[in-house]
């Protein structure tokens, strides 16, 4: 691995993103990509005795299905690198205690997908590991419960608000070729304008997807007509168009190039206010459909930025403004 630059990494082997499992709820299944996803439920409970439970099976499922398509069990996997939005990443701890694959947790709120993939391939890079399993997961219930009001309550919510994605996504990655190829990522900073409100994730997190994005451009000294696609996490409506302008006053123009997974999964009359968010926002949006078309050669060279809030309920209650970061991680059609 080469660090180019101040803050990208340019892997120096080639490295493959061999096999990606999702595993999404009702909502998610019904939206416009819902046929692209590997396991859907018909309710929120998966099956499972509460909400909790239901995430963790979501995670499970990924995975299972992720390992499934190339015929490996985890023995066959050196490293599991994991996080989730839930206090002390509980989902994935319980079902790293499942797989017993040496774990690393991680914490990057909803921008893990890319934190998870990029750490994952830089040890693969390194010689570190052969094979690692990246993932995530969300459900909308257990976020709303921690970190706003619980979906019994019934709260009203403003239009700049985030519906929390309900899903998990899974990645093999190896040396050994596969149909995608990761060749760099982007690793951001922690970025905080001020924005307190945990109801406007969008424009909280915009600032720090565009400097993420800003700075991987500098440090590879390309334009934005490098990608087919540039595709943030979870900016919705609101964030989105206030990333465009602050890169637009950096020198870049994203133009039609850009989207964003929270609008991608979710049609416009499905009531989820400014669209989708959450760990599984990114990593459902990528595993399930980006790398579809990838392989079918509709993309051939995507930058992927997932976008996370910092922020805890208790530091909202402190009235504590919201830190939010950003990485990307750049997949070509090998």
């Amino acid at each position: 691995m080469k660090l180019v630059g101040k803050q990208t990494w340019k892997f120096q082997h080639d490295i493959y993103l061999n096999s990606f499992g999702t595993a999404v709820g009702p909502k998610e299944a019904s939206g416009p990509i819902g046929n692209e996803f590997d396991i859907s439920h018909t309710d929120l409970h998966c099956g499972e005795d509460n909400w909790e439970l239901a995430e963790r099976r979501l995670m499970e499922q990924s995975i299972q299905v992720c390992l499934e398509k190339v015929n490996y069990t985890f023995k066959d996997i050196d490293f599991f690198l994991a996080g989730d939005l839930l206090n002390q990443n509980v989902t994935s701890n319980y079902v790293a205690r499942l797989n017993q694959i040496p774990f690393l947790c991680m914490f990057g709120a909803c921008s893990t997908s890319m934190e998870t993939l990029a750490v994952g391939t830089a040890l693969i890079d390194g010689g570190f590991a052969n094979r690692i399993i990246a993932a995530t997961s969300s459900h909308n219930a257990t976020a709303e419960r921690q970190f706003r009001y619980p979906t019994e309550y019934g709260g009203q919510k403003p239009d700049t608000a985030t519906f929390t994605v309900t899903g998990a996504g899974a990645a093999l990655v190896s040396k050994q070729k596969g149909p995608i190829k990761i060749t760099s990522a982007t690793i951001g900073k922690v970025n905080d304008l001020g924005v307190k409100n945990p109801f406007d994730m969008g424009s909280a997190m915009a600032p720090a997807a565009a400097d993420t994005i800003s700075q991987h451009f500098k440090d590879l000294n390309i334009q934005p007509d490098e990608y087919d696609l540039i595709v943030t996490g979870d900016l919705s409506s609101v964030g989105s168009p206030i990333l465009k302008e602050l890169l637009k006053e950096e020198g870049y123009d994203l133009g039609t190039r850009h989207n964003d997974c929270g609008l991608m999964i979710y049609r416009a009359d499905q009531e989820v206010f400014a669209g989708g968010s959450g760990c599984a926002c990114s990593a459902v949006v990528t595993y399930g459909h980006i790398v579809k078309e990838l392989i079918s050669g509709n993309l051939n060279k995507v930058f992927v930025i997932a976008t996370g809030a910092l922020l805890s309920p208790m530091m909202i209650q402190q009235k504590e403004s919201i830190p939010t970061i950003a990485h990307g991680v750049v997949l070509e059609r090998a």
